[in-house]
């Protein structure tokens, strides 16, 4: 599996050589594209050939682009992220409702669940015993909102009790620019594997083209949470960015073997396509911190 995450910032020009990623800066500098996860581009001045692009497509190789303020803003994926994609697209439209909301269950209870970890690690026993009990109160589908009454104990614990996700403050953009980062790793997932983006098994936005992937990364979201939190800063600018950027550098336990978070990100999707195709949602794969 590729695993490295490149981040290209400042002025730079990008080209394809030999099977090499060529960065033109002050100084020349070569990544073997084989290597290659996922590529941001950080900077609106940096230029890069078409054959780069169809490279980085052909590798099915993730490219997220950010905007002047860094944020990312738009990502490149392939028409044809699998041999089989009209196959799978057929799959994906007959999953059927009952295992689509078993699954779905099960998302968020291990949400739930990674939330409860990270209050427990962080001493926050009180929270960590209300988070218990919506897990002992999930229902299917989670039509009794467990997930939302979680979330507002999660959220208060880790960053005050006036804190909202609806308010404009350095930690929503933190947290925002780190779910987007894992937004992107899923939706490459996705499309690698063959399916569409848009229809999801929760999430049914029409204006959301990545419904899916808002379903699957749900469970992921703590370990950006627990990045955000350590920031401890009042500022979120590039030194800020740069440390959320870690996420991919992050190693975790899934199917019985450590690996880092691009690639437990594959594995975990893969398995939510086994679940969905096999109607049986205990072929999910969740993942451990060490």
């Amino acid at each position: 599996m590729s695993w490295r995450v490149v981040c290209v910032s400042g002025v730079a020009k990008l080209d394809l050589k030999f099977g090499f990623m060529v960065v033109r800066k002050d100084e020349i500098s070569k990544v073997a594209i084989n290597e290659i996860a996922t590529v941001i581009i950080d900077s609106t001045a940096v230029s890069l050939t078409t054959a780069l692009l169809n490279e980085f497509m052909k590798k099915k190789i993730k490219v997220i682009f950010c905007d002047e303020k860094h944020n990312p803003s738009s990502e490149l994926m392939s028409y044809y992220g699998s041999h089989d994609s009209s196959l799978k697209i057929k799959e994906q439209i007959t999953w059927n409702k009952d295992i689509k909301e078993l699954v779905w269950t099960k998302i968020v209870k291990f949400k739930i669940i990674k939330q409860k970890a990270l209050l427990e690690k962080l001493g926050f026993e009180k929270e960590a015993n209300l988070l218990q009990g919506y897990i002992s109160e999930l229902i299917l589908n989670d039509t009794t909102n467990r997930e939302g009454h979680a979330a507002k104990v999660y959220f208060n614990a880790l960053f005050g009790i006036k804190f909202s996700r609806d308010d404009d403050n350095p930690t929503n953009s933190a947290l925002n620019y780190g779910y987007s980062l894992l937004l992107s790793s899923f939706n490459k997932e996705i499309s690698a594997n063959g399916y569409i983006t848009q229809l999801g098994l929760f999430h049914d936005n029409r204006f959301n083209p990545f419904n899916l992937a808002s379903d699957l990364m749900e469970i992921f979201r703590p370990i950006v949470d627990e990045i955000v939190l350590n920031l401890a800063s009042n500022n979120f600018a590039k030194d800020e960015k740069i440390k959320v950027l870690t996420i991919f550098n992050k190693k975790v336990f899934i199917a019985k073997k450590e690996h880092f978070l691009p690639n437990a990100i594959s594995i975990y999707t893969k398995s939510i396509f086994e679940a969905l195709n096999n109607d049986d949602e205990n072929l999910l794969e969740i993942y451990d911190e060490f």
